[in-house]
């Protein structure tokens, strides 16, 4: 049995999410169990250095990186104290602050060396850059996950700050990011004094407007074939210009029209793809009405699991990629991420030797 801690912080920054997950292999087929899960809201102090760090002096990027990771560190041992844990790895995404793979390169924060300072556990962090560096997108990287340990679903569809779906097809991956989604809703929230639009309520008591619609649904990146993935950059060069283009329009208007927008482009994928079971996770899943209008547009019938997936899955895979890592085995998948191969994702930090217990 290996025990492994996965860390994961998404665009929506509502706090770290930490997983403490088992996993056994036997005849090449994985299990797990998260038998401990937490999300740790951040401080408003976090929440802004996060959020504004691209924009600051070049000399608080490195500082941020080194303290976010010994926050991340106390974090941890925190969390171990509080559930008496033993830990094998600690396999950590971080926080992105740049993802520009199109001009070749990817910054998740989070020192591993930091992480592993405060800790004295193995840790595994950075997943994307060597992807990156192999001309990939280096995303999205949960597919692997996905079609690992969750075979009994033809696709797994991840609504998180943004859309992806991941799917088996001629016995390859495939997978990419969608559409942006909760990095909009919530945005659109907040300028309600909102965290987020609860159950979709919002949105269900707008009304689309066909035009805005038109020019999102328009945008060159739905498009595109083959791999490709979304960054906050990306969002703001495309999706905010026309969204202000719209500035009259009443949040609930441009509430229920985006939310109509990431149903649109979901379901076309969905439809596409000709999957007919599927596994959604992510905090997108307690939007009830986005979910409804999914199902109302594709052809699929869509399980939603328990609390722990919907909420823990990216962390949890995250713990298994890093642990295939420390297995010296490939994590990221070219067929996935368009890179010119298979990669062994991760910097690793600490010994590899294997533990002992197992």
């Amino acid at each position: 049995m290996y025990r492994v801690i996965g860390m994961m912080s998404g665009t929506s920054m509502d706090g770290v999410d930490l997983a403490y997950c088992e996993f056994e292999e036997q005849k090449g087929k994985w299990s797990f169990e998260i038998k401990y899960a937490e999300t740790i809201p951040y401080p408003e102090v976090w929440k802004t250095r996060l959020s504004k760090l691209d924009e600051q002096p070049i000399f608080l990027y490195p500082k941020t990186d080194a303290f976010y990771g010994k926050y991340i560190g106390q974090l941890i041992n925190d969390f171990i104290e509080k559930n008496n844990l033993s830990v094998d790895l600690i396999s950590s995404h971080g926080h992105t602050i740049f993802h520009q793979p199109q001009n070749g390169f990817t910054a998740q924060i989070g020192s591993g060396a930091a992480i592993y300072a405060e800790t004295n556990i193995p840790v595994v962090c950075d997943f994307r850059s060597v992807d990156v560096a192999l001309g990939g997108q280096g995303a999205p990287l949960v597919p692997l996950g996905d079609t690992m340990l969750f075979k009994e679903y033809d696709a797994c569809l991840n609504l998180g700050g943004f859309a992806n779906i991941s799917f088996s097809k001629n016995e390859a991956i495939n997978a990419f990011d969608i559409c942006p989604c909760n990095i909009v809703l919530n945005h659109i929230a907040e300028w309600m004094n909102l965290p987020f639009d609860d159950k979709g309520k919002i949105a269900s008591s707008g009304i689309v407007n066909a035009n805005l619609l038109e020019e999102l649904n328009a945008i060159g990146f739905y498009k595109m074939e083959g791999s490709k993935s979304l960054g906050k950059e990306w969002v703001n060069e495309n999706v905010w210009p026309v969204m202000k283009k719209y500035d009259s329009l009443n949040n609930e208007d441009l509430m229920a029209t985006f939310t109509e927008h990431i149903a649109t482009q979901i379901s076309d994928k969905i439809n596409a793809s000709k999957t007919s079971n599927i596994l959604a996770t992510g905090g997108g899943v307690f939007n009830q009405f986005l979910l409804s209008r999914i199902e109302n547009k594709s052809s699929s019938k869509i399980a939603v699991p328990s609390a722990n997936i919907i909420n823990y899955k990216e962390a949890l895979i995250f713990a298994f990629l890093g642990l295939l890592n420390m297995l010296n085995r490939n994590n990221i998948i070219s067929s996935v991420t368009g890179a010119k191969q298979n990669s062994i994702g991760g910097a690793f930090y600490g010994s590899k030797v294997q533990p002992q217990n197992l």
